[in-house]
């Protein structure tokens, strides 16, 4: 089951997903919806917490299960604090990242088995998963030169290239395994381009 207020933005790193999550929630605020922008990880007072540990320090600092563990932990926070609140008031919720994000970079990206990423998100997603995910796609060093130039340096965005390379090729198949909920959009346009782009997507797929 899906939220049907509940969208996502996923992608590599400098996919643009934050400048695009603030221009749909201003779409949707102009048409008089309620809307919640949000992250992961983060999102919520505990998951912020959780996050700062997450982004700062070496590449190596967490082995991948812990990593999975503390991303889930925040999530779990962030669910129950933001996202089901909001949906709760009637309000739409954008988030910049989800689950998908721990999919990638902790199963393909990092080697932790699908299936316990699969029973923690069961555990603590429940049925609360976005009615729409916009997979935002680049080629790898496009994203990483245009992290770098907004001064980027988390953990991540220091992992080597053949980590994002996975990466990206981990969302391009999320969106093959689910079409339903996914959709794949260029991020080499313009910023205009993308949202427009982003726009016609979301009033196809979604009930306004």
């Amino acid at each position: 089951m899906t939220a049907p207020r509940f969208i996502t933005l996923e992608g590599g790193e400098g996919a643009g997903k934050s400048t695009q999550v603030r221009a749909l929630a201003s779409r949707l605020t102009d048409l008089g919806h309620k809307v919640t922008v949000t992250r992961e990880p983060g999102g919520a007072p505990g998951a912020e917490a959780i996050r700062a540990l997450l982004v700062n320090g070496d590449t190596g600092r967490w082995t991948p299960r812990a990593e999975t563990l503390l991303h889930f932990a925040a999530r779990e926070d962030h669910l129950a604090r933001t996202i089901r609140p909001a949906l709760e008031r009637g309000a739409w919720v954008i988030s910049d990242r989800f689950v998908d994000s721990t999919y990638a970079y902790q199963g393909v990206g990092q080697g932790v088995e699908r299936g316990e990423i699969d029973a923690l998100a069961s555990m603590v997603i429940d049925e609360d998963m976005p009615v729409l995910t916009l997979i935002l796609d680049l080629p790898v060093e496009v994203g990483l030169s245009r992290a770098h130039q907004r001064g980027g340096d988390d953990r991540y965005e220091r992992m080597g290239v053949e980590f994002h390379i996975a990466l990206r090729n981990a969302f391009l198949d999320i969106a093959v395994a689910h079409p339903s909920r996914c959709v794949v959009i260029d991020a080499t346009h313009s910023v205009e381009d993308v949202s427009r782009h982003i726009w016609k997507v979301v009033t196809e797929r979604v009930s306004l």
